[in-house]
């Protein structure tokens, strides 16, 4: 049976636990296109961003 030589130090175990928050992104939906983006965040499809136009809208 495998047994650890050394004990884990706690920063050590903190940094393998520090993974267990990672959580998926969040996404919304759009009031205007009703597509899925992240909050705060361009909308790909139209270019608006808090409802001014950012980027060219894609066709």
């Amino acid at each position: 049976m495998a047994v650890p030589k050394r004990k884990t130090s706690p920063m050590k175990r903190g940094f393998r636990r520090s993974a267990d928050a990672i959580a998926n992104p969040t996404y919304v939906e759009d009031k205007d296109s009703g597509e899925l983006r992240r909050p705060h965040h361009v909308d790909l499809k139209s270019g608006m961003y808090r409802g001014r136009q950012i980027l060219a809208a894609k066709k």
